[in-house]
């Protein structure tokens, strides 16, 4: 239960980073995010297209594609500061990562689910392994060599 409760949390903890959109609400699936859209994510698509964790406790992503999710809030100013970043890292790496953006106070189930008691609080999710949470605000350089590093393996 502890395992499972952690590999949630660590998920929600990468959702944070993104905070604040300021168009409208993009719910394609990862499957379908062709365009380097930053995906707002609610409890249903989570539970379709990240991790079921009302079916099962052991942790498996059902992504075709390594995901952040920035958890976020929009009263939040390092939030706010990180989701220009997070819409530029959307773009570049479009065919490679999915992101998608989770505002805690809409979404208070997944918040809970990753511990999110401190935001931007982001949950960067491999293709094999366990989720990794990165809490606090960084510079676009930081976010970019944990792509590369952890997500994506090439450097």
């Amino acid at each position: 239960m502890k395992k499972y409760l952690l590999s949630i949390a660590l998920v929600f903890a990468a959702m944070t980073a993104y905070a604040f959109d300021e168009g409208t609400e993009n719910t394609e699936t990862n499957q379908n995010n062709s365009k380097g859209e930053v995906v707002v994510m609610n409890k249903q698509l989570f539970l379709s297209d990240v991790f079921d964790y009302e079916k099962t406790a052991e942790w498996k992503y059902k992504g075709n594609k390594p995901a952040i999710i920035d958890l976020y809030a929009d009263w939040c100013g390092p939030c706010r500061t990180v989701a220009p970043i997070m819409k530029e890292l959307a773009k570049e790496y479009s065919d490679k990562i999915t992101i998608y953006k989770v505002n805690v106070d809409k979404e208070k189930e997944l918040a809970a689910l990753f511990n999110a008691t401190s935001i931007p609080l982001f949950v960067f999710i491999p293709m094999n392994g366990e989720p990794q949470l990165f809490r606090g605000a960084a510079d676009k350089a930081t976010y970019k060599e944990a792509i590369d590093s952890f997500l994506l393996g090439t450097e």
